[in-house]
């Protein structure tokens, strides 16, 4: 899948560029782990979004990134705040976005697999 006809390595790649000069120019609210943190929320946001079949696994790289990202700025995320989100998110997958795709067996499974 491509974003603006591009690679999403690409974009991303561009906007970590753009967020190390940002940094390097001493702009406010933009240092090196600012840049960091922003260039991996967005790149585990693009890999999330792009990916086919979808992987619940990669929007709990988002979360993880996301509190990085609030870290970054001053706000305290607690290790069992991003594992709560982390399971919600999983659970969400679950019920709404993987479970329905799957069909159920029509018969009983033996030991030997028939």
């Amino acid at each position: 899948m491509k974003l603006f006809g591009r690679e999403p390595a690409l974009i991303i790649g561009a906007i970590g560029s753009l967020l190390t000069v940002l940094a390097s120019l001493n702009v406010p609210g933009i240092d090196a782990g600012a840049a960091a943190a922003i260039t991996a929320f967005l790149a585990a946001c693009i890999i999330a979004a792009t990916t086919r079949p979808v992987a619940p696994a990669l929007f709990t790289g988002v979360v993880a990134a996301g509190a990085a990202l609030v870290a970054e700025y001053g706000m305290n995320v607690p290790d069992g705040v991003t594992g709560a989100i982390s399971a919600a998110v999983l659970a969400g997958f679950a019920l709404f976005g993987i479970r329905p795709q799957v069909t159920p067996s029509t018969g009983p499974v033996t030991a030997d697999g028939m």
